[in-house]
């Protein structure tokens, strides 16, 4: 698991950074600069070529966590004559703010093609539809339950956790009242208003929204479909149809969440409570184990149940996964801005900020689940890219974009000093906001 996080971690930061950067290259040549470098990866070269009436150095280098083109620029040595009128700071400026513009506009294409695929070949997605409702909680009180569906939230069309989860966040990030549209199990609608108290804020750090609201996405039950002969429910006793509701006195509340439990545990005698005809039994369990090379807690049973009510698979004709492609991105973008936004106010939890080891975490285990689920993860990276590059912060694009404006206003380049002062600036911002990422990484 670790080695495929450190590929698949790799692979993405490689794969992205290097379409960011070829989105300065192709639209740089466009507009008439001359490309000194492009380079795959960082450091030491491995292999180069130079190509081209420019003579231009395409390279492949030791450190393949993204890459970077060079231009000629006058800021940067003298010009020869026969290159005059070619470097970045002799072009317009319309032509250089395009260049800046391109890496992440060409970020923001790639999600458009990720989303694309996965909406051509299809997806598995689980339908809107409340699980467990904890007691006591913000969602008990607003008359939530079991099997009720999300039809909106706040007005919004509601198509899948995902549009929910979004909507919810956003709303506690302005206001303390959720407003549902719901379906019950009887198919009868009703508006429900769920009223937060307190410091919502503390709804955004990542896994606390619905424990603090109190409730939880519907998941397949913890319900036994089929069990090994010879496996370790077997000899526990377990049958067909008995449903596990908790293992050493933690609760289980879907199948997946007995897996992990389960995988947790490699060896161990637990104690499982579980029911079997409307009566409650426990049983002290000894459980199997995969290899010793990555050891996991195995119990011997298969899920049961038929649950084709709760999901569907979201496949859509070429015109109409484009359309979607679209729609995706910009959701995202806007969601991810909105966050951003926040987080400077304090409505938002920094812990959202993620590092290297969160991000290859989430890379290795979308790698896991199949092509879908890996490009999805590419195109939410890609588009953190673009917006991240859109800041207005002197090292990035958005601060390189501001300069140029701020040239054009002026009608002469801006000081050296003022530009030193804001990279000084920018630096400063970027390793803050490193900081707190590596905090969260460590942290968690």
């Amino acid at each position: 698991m670790i080695l495929t996080s450190i590929l698949a971690f790799i692979f993405a930061v490689g794969l992205l950074v290097t379409i960011h950067e070829f989105g300065h290259y192709i639209i740089g040549r466009y507009c008439g600069m001359k490309v000194l470098k492009f380079s795959v990866g960082f450091g030491k070269s491995i292999y180069s070529k130079k190509v081209g009436k420019d003579q231009t150095e395409y390279r492949l280098s030791m450190i393949p966590l993204g890459g970077y083109v060079q231009f000629l620029d006058g800021r940067n040595g003298s010009i020869d004559p026969k290159d005059e009128g070619r470097a970045f700071d002799q072009r317009p400026i319309r032509s250089r703010v395009a260049v800046l513009l391109a890496g992440p506009i060409f970020n923001f294409l790639f999600a458009i093609f990720a989303y694309f695929v996965i909406f051509s070949n299809g997806i598995m997605t689980i339908k809107p539809v409340i699980g467990e409702v904890e007691n006591n909680s913000y969602a008990a009180e607003a008359g939530l339950n079991y099997g009720d569906r999300i039809l909106k939230i706040e007005g919004q069309i509601i198509n899948d956790w995902e549009d929910a989860i979004s909507e919810i966040l956003m709303t506690v990030t302005k206001k303390q009242e959720i407003n549902f549209q719901i379906e019950t199990q009887e198919k009868s609608n009703k508006i429900i208003n769920m009223i937060i108290q307190g410091d919502s804020s503390s709804l955004t750090v990542p896994g606390e929204l619905f424990k603090g609201l109190g409730f939880y996405p519907w998941q397949p039950p913890a319900l036994i479909g089929e069990v090994l002969l010879g496996g370790a429910a077997d000899k526990g006793g377990l049958l067909k149809g008995d449903r596990i509701i908790s293992i050493d006195d933690q609760k289980v509340k879907s199948f997946l969440e007995l897996r992990a439990i389960i995988e947790s545990k490699p060896r161990q005698l637990v104690s499982m409570r579980y029911m079997r005809d409307n009566f409650d039994y426990v049983v002290d369990i000894r459980l199997g184990q995969t290899d010793e090379t990555d050891p996991k807690g195995i119990l011997g049973v298969a899920a049961g149940g038929n649950y084709e009510d709760f999901w569907y698979l979201n496949r859509l004709d070429p015109i109409d996964a484009f359309a979607e492609s679209i729609k995706e991105t910009w959701a995202s973008a806007s969601f991810t801005v909105i966050m951003f936004t926040n987080m400077l106010t304090g409505n938002v939890s920094s812990k959202n900020i993620s590092g290297p080891f969160s991000i290859a975490k989430y890379a290795g285990i979308s790698a896991d689940a199949g092509l879908n689920q890996f490009l999805k993860f590419l195109a939410l990276i890609s588009i953190s890219l673009g917006v991240i590059n859109l800041m207005p912060i002197p090292m990035l694009d958005g601060g390189q974009i501001v300069y140029q404006t701020l040239e054009w206003i002026k009608g002469s380049p801006l000081s050296i000093r003022f530009q030193l002062l804001g990279q000084q600036f920018g630096i400063m911002i970027l390793f803050l906001l490193m900081g707190i990422a590596f905090y969260n990484d460590l942290f968690n």
